[in-house]
């Protein structure tokens, strides 16, 4: 269909493209569905969603994480999740973890035998995994999710564009050109998608002086500012290099790790 966007919501027309729209079970009510993405990996996406869901929580917001990144998942790790996920009687469907905040997580991690195996599978058994994630899963009422989507613009970000209804993205970079020459690729998908650009967040932004606080841009002047307003993104936010988060990353306690950087974001979205 020319000049379709994949974006079923907004759309009067009939076709196929309808078919892809999943929804959640009869036990789960998700007010906001918010996906964090990024262009390529090793930027620190899975630690902004876990930071994103925190900040959520303390705000009093109701939260789940849906760790759409099969192959490599982290969440429930940051949150120092051990538990297997379990089924139901009938078997149909799964119960999430219930991690420190009260935040509900599921995570393919919690699926393996151990955490460390790998999953090796092809992008079609992934993609069908995250739609069961979000169908078969339940969450009962929470007042927003957070995906933490695969990097890049493949399968499985596709299928969670044409799948879940999202209520907008945050785009996490960090603030090298090579990324954040990447990170457009992340935007222009969004846009193509037509799903509302919610912040672009710059990680390993700065780290300050443990002396006189002064914060230095180990990797030069970022241009990641000017492309959020080039974009019209209403919300740049930046995160230091802080050898305390990844302490307690490491411990399993990233919900202990003092932020307010996310509340007006968080807010914004709630409204």
């Amino acid at each position: 269909m020319s000049g379709c966007d994949y974006n079923c919501k907004t759309c009067s027309s009939t076709c196929d493209k309808k078919d892809f729209i999943i929804q959640t079970n009869q036990y789960s009510f998700i007010n906001k569905k918010i996906g964090i993405v990024s262009g390529k990996g090793g930027v620190g996406k899975s630690l902004v969603t876990s930071l994103l869901a925190s900040s959520a929580s303390k705000l009093n917001y109701k939260v789940a994480i849906l760790d759409g990144d099969i192959l490599g998942p982290s969440i429930a790790s940051s949150f120092g999740i051990k538990d297997k996920a379990y089924g139901d009687e009938s078997g149909n469907f799964i119960y999430p973890s219930n991690a420190p905040l009260n935040i509900d997580i599921i995570s393919s991690s919690m699926l393996l035998e151990n955490e460390d195996d790998p999953i090796i599978w092809r992008g079609s058994m992934v993609s069908n995994m995250v739609k069961q994630f979000y169908s078969n899963v339940i969450y009962g009422k929470q007042d927003i999710m957070f995906i933490d989507m695969p990097p890049g613009t493949g399968d499985v970000p596709l299928t969670i564009f044409q799948s879940i209804p999202l209520d907008g993205i945050i785009v996490v970079t960090s603030p090298q050109d090579l990324v954040s020459m990447i990170v457009e690729k992340s935007v222009k998908m969004a846009k193509m998608m037509n799903i509302p650009l919610l912040a672009l967040v710059e990680n390993y932004s700065y780290i300050k002086c443990p002396n006189c606080n002064e914060k230095i841009s180990l990797f030069g002047k970022s241009k990641n500012e000017e492309k959020a307003k080039e974009n019209n993104i209403p919300h740049f936010i930046c995160l230091p290099i802080d050898p305390n988060l990844t302490k307690l990353v490491d411990q399993g306690k990233v919900y202990e790790y003092d932020t307010n950087d996310f509340d007006d974001l968080i807010n914004d979205i709630m409204k």
